[in-house]
């Protein structure tokens, strides 16, 4: 397991962004510094510098758009609703399959940012639960174990 996973902590930062009533600097840097792995590897970009102008002007919902960007490149925002309070939000991989084909990952919270952020990281805690080698292994072919009575005979007929 690499570091960045080691470090990473999924049920204390789900935890505190269930309780938070709204996305604060602290706890959005604590997000990047837990649960991000790219973000402190790319250098100063023009996406991590617009991150970091997103942070400092409170923009919390755009700020969580670019990092979901930034750090899930593969995953995609399927579905944003606001129902009886609380914002729902769907992270899919395929979002143009059907709502009932979809593996979607949703989360659900009174503010935007943190509905987002918690999808965010449910899908990270998804990616380190799954760890995949850079390289595929290939399991070793199990041979059978020789029976002592019985003993291999060559029946070819070469004439």
């Amino acid at each position: 397991m690499t570091a960045a996973l080691r470090r990473y902590d999924p049920p204390s930062l789900s935890r505190r962004l269930h309780t938070a009533p709204a996305v604060t600097r602290p706890l959005m840097l604590d997000i990047i510094e837990h649960a991000c792995r790219r973000f402190p590897s790319l250098e100063q970009s023009e996406r991590t510098a617009r991150l970091t102008r997103l942070i400092d002007a409170e923009a919390w919902a755009d700020a969580a758009l670019l990092l979901m960007e930034l750090e899930l490149p593969i995953w995609q925002v399927r579905r944003i609703a606001y129902d009886e309070g609380e914002w729902h939000c769907a992270l899919s991989r395929e979002r143009e399959l059907p709502d009932w084909l979809d593996a979607a990952v949703e989360a659900r919270h009174a503010d935007l940012a943190l509905a987002l952020l918690s999808a965010f990281l449910d899908v990270r805690a998804l990616a380190a639960d799954v760890s995949r080698p850079s390289v595929p292994s290939v399991r070793p072919a199990v041979r059978p174990v020789p029976d002592p009575l019985c003993e291999p005979v060559v029946c070819d007929n070469f004439g």
